[in-house]
């Protein structure tokens, strides 16, 4: 029998002191992962029965309950039984449609990893942190989470935990002391024995770093505040309702059945549900394109972005840095005494990509044949712009530096004539899209400037034919690097954005629509960035990979991690890239745009109906002076409409060309239009059954609820598309369920199931009557969507 698995609580067993110079064993780390659990933070698990009760403790169940005991108490058993039957119906499919959201979400989660770099049996390998147990050894880098506690003995780090204390400044951490859980490593490298994992360790809150934001989208805050409209109104007409019923001495109960179902008529039920499917679906999609998707509302996002910001490397560009040219500026020097300074300023350790495109040629030439003893190393910091190296030669401390030459310069104390020299030598290299840095050499007191090397990453064969189909999608694609202006401005006129160039202050930052392109930015600048570009009234989309980029990547509306993105960035963004360059984010704008579109074509089409069915039961009572439908029909029909409504998450549609925003005042508009010529038809079609086929109430009762539906159904398929209903193919699924419902309340109302039987002339006339009113709205439409902007 296997122990016990120690809670978060107690005590850990004692173990053996891992040998630092091995590692653990696999054996020994699989016997620990057996006894302590995987590294990770178990999601709270609710038992089914329990979901699916949650599904009837809502406002709109509350309403439909409170139905059930006034039909009960009018002695209506039937009634009553038929809206139980059908509440636990919608219980049922919310329940199971949210459960395959959800399992879709997890198979997505479950390729994004946090991996770690752990000593075990006397080789560093890479493996996932839910491996990681107490003993392992983990070796921390510049961009990492910190995956387990972990007490430090090697090595110092800057460990920023604003994400689990609240304090912005960086803690340095070095030997004896902790690094904890979600902590992130903004400078330097350190190695650290894990002395806790999972719920065990000290903030144990790793796992939320990469859940889903719980703030809604725009569209769910658009869809709420039309409903919330709607809810006044219908209260407004529910209230005017139970005054004429006073007045006119009507059953008050059955009066308080009407006036609750008005209300619920204007609660879309569905819409939790809808949203849901039609984002996970798109989340699916996205993922055959090699996208996964972190957060839901990014993918409805996307649809309305019209503004990009990109970093440069490896997106744009091959990150494949490669010498392009080496220009001398010191008397007595030569290109080969500049390179060998560069490279000693160098080191293969800290992989970065400078580092290395000087280190090769540096090598492949022999020029680090003889190089002295180095003392120190300082890697490139993005405060201080350069990298430097310590070395001892004949005696004392020699020093070589590479870096910005804004920087270099005013360290090697240069004359008029010689920083003249150096911005002439910078400005030629840099006008070929190169990477400018100049390289400096001598003591501390005494440095001099041997010249300038340019570093040249081509950019990426796709980038400039991405750019231009989002541009014709309507997004404007801005840059963001850390090159000088000509560099920056020489890769944008190559990538088609634009030569005009920015930096992330003063007019760059308050008259963003001047800047194509932004050079000479720090990581940390990209937030700034982001939030001119939203203060002008962009949505925003930014790309990033490093821990710096967090915060830009969380304030854009679409925050994109690029395919090699630390963990970091992938926690903060929406939305992560698996492939390099930008043609996921194309895949992104697509999918969202698809998503709108069935998500306004709900909208649209829940707005017009209940416009449509409150005013008409309303006019109906005033007129007939009776209620034109029975509050079970009023059930049955709301249930109708919103399950196949529903499927317009799973339609084919037609992306818009440009950006999309959700308007309410335009939406409103349009849908009170097409609510009205809706009423007119219902109205006309019923005043005519009324006054020629001589039927009784109940009779009557069922032809309001076979227009309402009938109607619902031509909406549904006139709305889905911009152009003709028939100029775009269907979604199966909608298809099939649209028909089914017509077919199926047509059955009901030809047995007289649930409501009073009508003639079978009188069933398909209705009918076709219906589809010659869709051709009618569906010519309206060309006139009404330009009116109003819909798309």
């Amino acid at each position: 029998m296997s122990s016990p698995k120690p809670d978060a609580g107690t005590a850990a067993p004692p173990l053996k002191p891992t040998d630092r110079s091995c590692g653990l064993s696999a054996a020994e780390a699989s016997h620990r992962l057996a006894l302590f659990g995987a590294n990770a933070i178990a999601d709270r698990q609710v038992a089914a029965w329990r979901q699916l009760v949650v599904k009837l403790w809502a406002p709109v169940p509350w309403m439909l309950e409170a139905v059930i005991v006034l039909q009960l108490l009018l002695g209506r058993h039937l009634e009553a039984l038929v809206i139980v039957v059908l509440l636990e119906f919608n219980a049922v499919v919310a329940f199971v449609q949210e459960r395959r959201a959800k399992d879709a979400l997890a198979l997505l989660r479950r390729q994004l990893h946090v991996s770690a770099r752990v000593l075990r049996d006397a080789a560093w390998q890479q493996i996932p942190a839910e491996q990681l147990v107490p003993g392992d050894l983990v070796h921390l880098r510049a961009g990492d989470l910190v995956p387990a506690d972990l007490t430090l003995f090697d090595g110092v780090v800057s460990l920023d935990q604003a994400a689990l204390t609240g304090e912005s400044l960086p803690v340095d951490a070095g030997p004896g002391q902790p690094a904890h859980t979600g902590s992130i490593v903004r400078q330097g490298e350190a190695t650290g024995e894990v002395i806790a994992t999972g719920a065990r360790t000290f903030f144990g809150r790793t796992a939320q770093l990469v859940r889903d934001s719980s703030a809604p989208s725009h569209m769910q805050r658009t869809i709420f505040a039309i409903v919330k409209r709607l809810v006044i109104f219908d209260a407004t007409l529910a209230t005017m309702v139970i005054v004429y019923a006073v007045l006119h001495h009507l059953p008050l109960l059955d009066t308080a059945v009407f006036a609750l179902m008005l209300l619920v008529a204007s609660v879309p039920v569905a819409l939790p549900a809808t949203y849901t499917l039609a984002t996970a679906l798109g989340s699916l999609q996205l993922a055959k394109k090699g996208v996964l998707v972190t957060r839901l509302p990014a993918v409805e996002e996307a649809a309305a972005m019209d503004t990009l910001l990109s970093d440069k490397t490896g997106t744009l560009t091959q990150n494949i840095l490669t010498l392009s040219g080496v220009t001398v500026l010191a008397a007595g020097s030569d290109a080969d005494a500049v390179l060998r300074a560069a490279a000693l300023a160098s080191d293969d350790a800290t992989q970065d990509p400078l580092d290395l495109a000087v280190l090769a040629p540096a090598r492949a030439q022999g020029l680090l044949a003889d190089a002295p003893v180095r003392q120190a190393f300082h890697p490139f910091d993005p405060g201080t712009r350069r990298s430097e190296a310590v070395y001892t030669v004949d005696g004392r401390a020699w020093l070589s530096v590479k870096g910005a030459a804004s920087v270099i310069g005013p360290l090697c104390r240069l004359d008029a004539a010689q920083l003249a020299a150096l911005a002439d030598a910078e400005h030629g290299l840099a006008q070929s899209g190169a990477r400018v840095l100049a390289v400096a050499a001598g003591t501390a007191d005494a440095l001099q400037l041997l010249g300038v090397v340019g570093l040249s990453d081509p950019p990426r064969t796709d980038a400039a034919a991405v750019i231009a189909q989002l541009k014709q999608l309507g997004v404007r694609v801005r840059m963001a690097t850390g090159d000088a202006l000509e560099t920056a401005r020489a890769i944008g006129a190559t990538l088609g954005l634009g030569t005009r160039v920015c930096e992330a202050h003063g007019d760059g930052l308050l008259k963003p629509e001047a800047c194509d392109l932004y050079a000479r930015v720090l990581p940390e600048e990209k937030h700034a960035i982001v939030q001119a570009l939203q203060r002008d009234g962009h949505v925003t989309g930014m790309t990033g990979d490093g821990v710096n980029d967090a915060p830009a990547l969380r304030q854009a509306e679409l925050g994109v991690a690029v395919a090699s993105a630390t963990d970091v960035a992938k926690a903060a963004a929406g939305v992560v890239l698996t492939d390099p360059g930008l043609g996921g984010v194309l895949s992104v704008v697509q999918v969202g745009r698809e998503v709108h579109r069935r998500m306004l074509t709900y909208t649209l089409n829940k707005t017009l109906k209940t416009f449509e069915i409150v005013v008409f039961l309303v006019l109906g009572l005033w007129l007939t002076g009776g209620f034109v439908i029975s509050s079970t029909l009023i059930v049955l029909l709301l249930f109708t409409n919103d399950f196949v409504t529903m499927t317009i998450a799973t339609d084919r549609v037609q992306p818009a060309a440009l950006p999309q925003r959700w308007r309410v005042g335009r939406l409103m508009g349009a849908a009170g239009v097409f609510a009205a010529l809706s009423l007119l038809f219902s109205f006309g079609a019923y005043a005519w059954v009324r006054a020629t086929q001589g039927l009784p109430p109940a009779a009557l009762q069922t032809v309001v609820f076979l227009l309402l539906v009938f109607t619902n159904q031509a909406c549904i398929w006139v709305l889905r598309t911009d152009g003709r209903m028939w100029s775009q193919a269907a979604g199966r699924w909608m298809a099939w369920a649209s028909i089914g419902d017509v077919l199926l309340v047509s059955l009901f109302a030809l047995q007289g199931w649930l409501m009073a039987a009508l003639p079978a002339a009188l069933v398909a006339g209705l009918l076709l009557a219906c589809v010659a009113f869709a051709v009618l709205l569906d010519q309206t439409k060309r006139i009404v969507f330009p009116r109003y902007a819909i798309v």
